[in-house]
């Protein structure tokens, strides 16, 4: 009899919907690596900000996954494409053709007119699934980076964001960024930048200065910079593993599998506005009919409409009919 009622409460399908919101992580820790610089770039949006002049109020930011260099430009609209020629002029044009473009699934990067600027570069783009940016996590850590100095440097007058934007990518790019080790600047050019600090304090490298150890100064630097880079590479596989050490004992394992019916946490785009708080908190089901990779489902509706973006398990649960 007990069995008979845990199978029936299991099946109840109001239960299923109104029942609490799954919070432990469904999969382990999967880290996200760049084979070598300037390999994979994440994308993203930053706004609406405080308009400052002409009408600029968006910010598109690009990290570089393995040197942690960062380009960014202020826009009045986000179109396709604004979008494409900030690919082509901040990121092609100073850095080479990459190999992926890691981005969520906003129209401005998940259109027919970018998908096709991409394939004829040879580009791979890859698309986070919906709700779940922890996918693109490197940029998402970037644009609080950027937001933090920039509420920093402003204080009160927010409008003037897009003329303090130079200074806040330089102190970005100087500063020494924790997985690696070192600098962005460094990783990218193979020696540090002289920065104000070393104006006002007389260090060694200004008061000392001369062309021809400078230059024997640099060339070694050059000569180095595969090191440092293979150095650096090791420390961010150790913080990536020191990371999924304190993640991993909290996962609650949620496999699915082709064919198994599920609910999908509803957002609040699916939200109906006038049930407020007591509206249910799972909708569907959905059929499973795609593993597109570990712990990310394409699901299809029960007419048999596939759904246009893949889903991460930590938005689903499985349903009993």
């Amino acid at each position: 009899m007990k069995t008979d009622a845990c199978q029936f409460v299991q099946r109840c399908d109001k239960c299923q919907r109104f029942t609490n919101l799954l919070h432990s992580p469904p999969i382990e820790l999967v880290p996200m690596t760049a084979p070598w610089p300037f390999a994979q770039w994440g994308l993203d949006i930053v706004g609406p900000l405080p308009i400052g002049r002409r009408q600029l109020k968006f910010l598109v930011v690009a990290i570089d996954y393995f040197t942690k260099w960062v380009e960014a430009e202020p826009l009045a609209t986000i179109t396709e494409r604004n979008i494409q020629n900030f690919v082509w002029k901040a990121v092609i044009c100073r850095f080479g053709i990459p190999r992926v473009l890691v981005s969520d699934n906003g129209k401005q990067f998940d259109n027919p007119r970018f998908r096709q600027f991409s394939q004829e570069l040879g580009i791979h783009n890859h698309y986070s699934s919906p709700g779940h940016p922890q996918a693109n996590g490197q940029v998402e850590v970037t644009n609080r980076s950027l937001l933090k100095l920039i509420k920093t440097r402003l204080e009160g007058a927010k409008g003037l964001w897009p003329e303090e934007l130079p200074s806040i990518l330089w102190a970005y790019r100087t500063t020494v960024r924790i997985p690696t080790g070192e600098t962005p600047f460094r990783m990218t050019f193979g020696s540090e930048a002289v920065v104000p600090v070393e104006i006002g304090m007389t260090t060694l490298r200004t008061s000392a200065y001369d062309d021809q150890q400078n230059e024997e100064q640099l060339r070694l630097n050059l000569d180095l910079i595969d090191e440092v880079r293979e150095t650096a590479e090791t420390r961010m596989k150790r913080y990536q593993e020191k990371m999924a050490r304190h993640y991993n004992p909290i996962v609650k394992p949620r496999q699915l599998s082709v064919g198994d019916l599920v609910l999908r946490k509803v957002t609040l785009a699916t939200k109906n506005p006038s049930e407020g708080k007591l509206g249910p908190n799972w909708e569907g089901p959905y059929k499973v009919i795609e593993i597109r990779r570990p712990g990310t489902y394409h699901l299809e509706d029960m007419d048999g409409q596939r759904l246009p973006h893949p889903w991460n398990a930590e938005y689903l649960r499985k349903y009993y009919p």
